[in-house]
């Protein structure tokens, strides 16, 4: 949970009506977010840091810790899988 993830330039984010479209421009792969995706993908854009996602998700959600870690590593991995997000140094402005 201590890792930090980006989010690359070459991502296309669409907003279809509360639920996310991404768009990744390199690889020309693309997938849609359901609502609890959506909001990992929000809170990952706006922290970075994946403890932070995970504090913010449990005092929004009534979910055990456990179950949020597993749900939050099982998303952090299909998007690095698919080129959605990196690891790495995160430039902060």
């Amino acid at each position: 949970m201590a890792s930090q993830v980006r989010i690359p330039d070459s991502i296309a984010v669409h907003d279809l009506q509360g639920e996310l479209l991404l768009l990744n421009s390199t690889t020309g792969v693309s997938v849609s977010l359901d609502p609890m995706g959506t909001r990992m993908w929000q809170l990952i854009h706006d922290h970075h840091a994946l403890d932070k996602v995970l504090d913010t998700l449990l005092h929004e959600y009534n979910v055990t810790e456990a179950r949020c870690v597993h749900d939050l590593l099982s998303f952090v991995a299909r998007m690095l899988e698919e080129g959605f997000i990196e690891t790495g140094d995160v430039e902060t402005s």
